[in-house]
Protein backbone atom coordinates (compact mmCIF):
# COMPACT_ATOMS: atom_id res chain seq x y z
CA UNK A 1 0.00 0.00 0.00
CA UNK A 2 3.25 2.33 0.44
CA UNK A 3 2.66 5.42 2.36
CA UNK A 4 -0.91 6.81 2.88
CA UNK A 5 -1.62 10.39 2.03
CA UNK A 6 -3.14 11.90 5.28
CA UNK A 7 -6.01 14.18 4.03
CA UNK A 8 -7.55 17.59 5.96
CA UNK A 9 -10.06 15.99 6.73
CA UNK A 10 -8.18 13.29 8.45
CA UNK A 11 -6.15 15.94 9.98
CA UNK A 12 -9.16 17.49 10.98
CA UNK A 13 -9.98 14.37 12.88
CA UNK A 14 -7.17 13.83 14.79
CA UNK A 15 -7.18 17.17 16.26
CA UNK A 16 -11.27 16.87 16.89
CA UNK A 17 -9.97 13.58 18.58
CA UNK A 18 -7.37 15.03 20.63
CA UNK A 19 -9.44 18.49 21.67
CA UNK A 20 -12.17 15.05 22.93
CA UNK A 21 -9.28 13.48 25.26
CA UNK A 22 -8.09 17.04 26.05
CA UNK A 23 -11.89 17.53 27.15
CA UNK A 24 -12.43 14.33 28.94
CA UNK A 25 -9.65 14.90 31.38
CA UNK A 26 -11.10 18.52 31.73
CA UNK A 27 -14.24 16.36 32.83
CA UNK A 28 -12.26 13.75 35.31
CA UNK A 29 -10.40 16.45 36.85
CA UNK A 30 -14.36 18.10 37.89
CA UNK A 31 -15.84 14.98 38.91
CA UNK A 32 -16.79 15.13 42.57
CA UNK A 33 -13.86 13.05 44.55
CA UNK A 34 -16.47 10.08 45.74
CA UNK A 35 -14.94 6.47 45.17
CA UNK A 36 -17.70 5.99 42.32
CA UNK A 37 -17.30 9.00 40.56
CA UNK A 38 -13.44 8.42 40.03
CA UNK A 39 -13.86 4.74 39.15
CA UNK A 40 -16.54 5.94 36.38
CA UNK A 41 -14.41 8.74 35.67
CA UNK A 42 -11.02 6.75 35.17
CA UNK A 43 -13.41 4.52 32.83
CA UNK A 44 -14.07 6.94 31.08
CA UNK A 45 -10.94 8.90 30.63
CA UNK A 46 -9.32 5.94 29.69
CA UNK A 47 -11.96 5.00 26.41
CA UNK A 48 -12.03 8.62 25.79
CA UNK A 49 -8.59 9.13 24.98
CA UNK A 50 -7.79 5.71 23.63
CA UNK A 51 -10.10 7.33 20.79
CA UNK A 52 -7.55 9.57 19.42
CA UNK A 53 -4.61 7.03 20.06
CA UNK A 54 -6.29 4.13 18.00
CA UNK A 55 -6.95 6.72 15.27
CA UNK A 56 -3.62 8.13 15.16
CA UNK A 57 -2.88 4.33 14.51
CA UNK A 58 -4.97 3.85 12.31
CA UNK A 59 -4.20 6.37 9.94
CA UNK A 60 -0.91 4.56 9.87
CA UNK A 61 -2.17 0.99 8.79
CA UNK A 62 -0.03 -0.58 6.04
CA UNK A 63 -3.23 -2.60 4.40
CA UNK A 64 -7.13 -2.93 4.47
CA UNK A 65 -7.16 -5.22 6.84
CA UNK A 66 -5.14 -3.54 9.15
CA UNK A 67 -6.97 -0.42 9.04
CA UNK A 68 -10.44 -2.50 9.78
CA UNK A 69 -9.17 -3.82 12.88
CA UNK A 70 -7.74 -0.60 14.29
CA UNK A 71 -11.03 1.34 13.28
CA UNK A 72 -12.56 -1.26 14.62
CA UNK A 73 -10.37 -0.85 18.16
CA UNK A 74 -11.33 3.03 18.08
CA UNK A 75 -15.15 1.96 17.28
CA UNK A 76 -15.39 -0.13 20.31
CA UNK A 77 -13.54 2.99 22.41
CA UNK A 78 -15.74 5.69 21.10
CA UNK A 79 -18.92 3.58 21.90
CA UNK A 80 -17.19 2.29 25.61
CA UNK A 81 -16.66 6.42 26.08
CA UNK A 82 -21.01 7.20 25.39
CA UNK A 83 -21.54 4.89 27.44
CA UNK A 84 -19.67 5.53 30.59
CA UNK A 85 -20.77 9.33 30.07
CA UNK A 86 -24.48 7.88 30.12
CA UNK A 87 -23.74 6.12 33.37
CA UNK A 88 -22.15 8.96 35.10
CA UNK A 89 -25.48 11.15 34.06
CA UNK A 90 -27.97 8.37 34.97
CA UNK A 91 -26.39 7.20 38.25
CA UNK A 92 -26.22 11.45 39.07
CA UNK A 93 -22.83 11.74 39.24
CA UNK A 94 -22.91 14.92 36.63
CA UNK A 95 -25.94 16.69 35.36
CA UNK A 96 -26.45 15.44 31.68
CA UNK A 97 -26.63 19.29 30.58
CA UNK A 98 -22.97 19.54 31.84
CA UNK A 99 -22.25 16.51 29.56
CA UNK A 100 -24.18 16.88 26.97
CA UNK A 101 -21.60 19.05 24.20
CA UNK A 102 -19.16 16.21 25.28
CA UNK A 103 -22.24 12.84 25.01
CA UNK A 104 -23.17 14.70 21.24
CA UNK A 105 -19.36 14.62 20.37
CA UNK A 106 -18.83 11.29 21.35
CA UNK A 107 -21.82 10.24 19.52
CA UNK A 108 -20.74 12.08 16.65
CA UNK A 109 -17.56 10.26 17.00
CA UNK A 110 -18.39 7.14 16.96
CA UNK A 111 -20.60 7.77 14.09
CA UNK A 112 -18.15 8.40 11.82
CA UNK A 113 -15.58 5.66 12.99
CA UNK A 114 -18.69 3.33 12.66
CA UNK A 115 -19.49 4.38 8.95
CA UNK A 116 -15.40 4.26 8.05
CA UNK A 117 -15.26 1.19 9.58
CA UNK A 118 -18.38 0.04 7.41
CA UNK A 119 -16.49 1.55 4.23
CA UNK A 120 -13.33 -0.11 4.76
CA UNK A 121 -14.91 -3.61 5.36
CA UNK A 122 -17.01 -3.34 1.95
CA UNK A 123 -13.47 -2.40 0.16
CA UNK A 124 -15.36 0.07 -2.03
CA UNK A 125 -12.57 1.61 -4.35
CA UNK A 126 -12.20 5.01 -5.29
CA UNK A 127 -11.49 6.20 -1.98
CA UNK A 128 -8.61 7.22 0.72
CA UNK A 129 -8.72 4.50 3.18
CA UNK A 130 -7.57 6.88 6.09
CA UNK A 131 -10.08 9.02 5.12
CA UNK A 132 -13.48 8.53 6.83
CA UNK A 133 -15.12 12.27 6.43
CA UNK A 134 -14.97 11.26 2.74
CA UNK A 135 -16.01 7.67 2.65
Amino acid sequence: MGSVELTNPTIELKARTKRFAVRLIALFRALPRAEEARILGRQLLRAGTSVAANYRAACRARSRAEFVAKIGVVVEEADEAVFWMELLTEAKIIEATRLSPLLKEGNELLAIFAASQRTARSGRQGQSLNDPLTQ
